[in-house]
């Protein structure tokens, strides 16, 4: 394992822990930079390269785990914090609402898994992904959020959780972004921007982090000697991006909205097509 590979391990992280929770879709950056830049397919087998994805995701989830811990120990009920933001009746997010909101993409995520990863993850479908994404999220922007009934994720129903989990299923098409439906759903049914990306984040865990686990099972035999300081690479890099890029998100989401993600997928989505076509 040369100093070369481990740069690009580096890189590849720092890619995934940007990308991963900004609505802007992590898969479209992946194929840019590594598909058409960094090319690890050329000094990685197939199976190998794919199980160094799930690790670096893997240091992106840890990174949300971080920034919302308390909310995580009290929702485990194994403590006594009260979210900040709690209504005054002392109401706050539940285990059981998180559990809601990810039952519609799971189901439809385990009957359809052989059918996405065969005939959707190709450059074409990214396009299509990452340019109606962006317009859903301006659709959003304009149409919801403007006078927010809900501005802390303590005050979410039971029925917004399961409506965003609803539309989070649009995130199965690849390039869509998870996150990009879900707060976009989220600003559409009356949450702010804030409270629909708390939401986003701490939902994604559970659902990211089985998929992973479940995938490092399947490929642990990839844990070699010589691949283990690319994926140790990767995993600190995506880590500690995804943790500046998380806090930086979430301090300004309210302010800049959604519009200025949506017009970058489209820029992106152009770029991918002009190196493509």
């Amino acid at each position: 394992m040369d100093f070369i590979m481990i740069i690009k391990a580096i890189i590849l992280g720092l890619v995934e822990g940007l990308t991963e929770f900004a609505p802007v879709s992590s898969t479209g950056h992946m194929i840019i930079v590594d598909d058409m830049w960094l090319h690890s397919k050329e000094f990685l087998s197939q199976s190998t390269a794919n199980t160094f994805k799930v690790v670096i995701q893997l240091g992106s989830i840890l990174a949300v785990v971080i920034v919302f811990k308390d909310r995580f120990i009290d929702m485990l009920g194994l403590g006594r914090f009260r979210s900040k933001g709690s209504t005054n009746n002392g109401s706050r997010l539940k285990l059981s609402q998180v559990i809601v909101g990810l039952i519609p993409a799971g189901v439809l995520g385990v009957l359809f898994e052989d059918y996405i990863d065969e005939h959707l993850f190709s450059t074409e479908t990214v396009l299509i992904g990452l340019v109606i994404g962006a317009f859903f999220m301006i659709f959003a922007d304009f149409f919801g959020g403007k006078k927010p009934k809900v501005d802390s994720v303590d005050q979410i129903t039971y029925k917004q959780a399961f409506s965003i989990g609803l539309i989070q299923c649009f995130s199965l098409w690849p390039g869509f972004s998870r996150s990009g439906s879900t707060i976009s759903g989220g600003v559409l049914l009356g949450l702010s921007h804030r409270a629909a990306a708390d939401f986003t984040f701490i939902m994604a865990v559970p659902i990211m982090a089985g998929a992973s686990f479940l995938s490092l099972l399947k490929n642990w035999q990839y844990f070699t000697v010589d691949a283990l300081p690319f994926f140790i690479a990767g995993f600190i890099s995506a880590f500690v991006f995804a943790l500046i890029s998380i806090r930086f998100f979430l301090k300004l989401i309210n302010k800049i909205k959604l519009v200025p993600f949506a017009i970058y997928r489209i820029v992106l989505a152009l770029v991918i097509f002009i190196i493509f076509f």
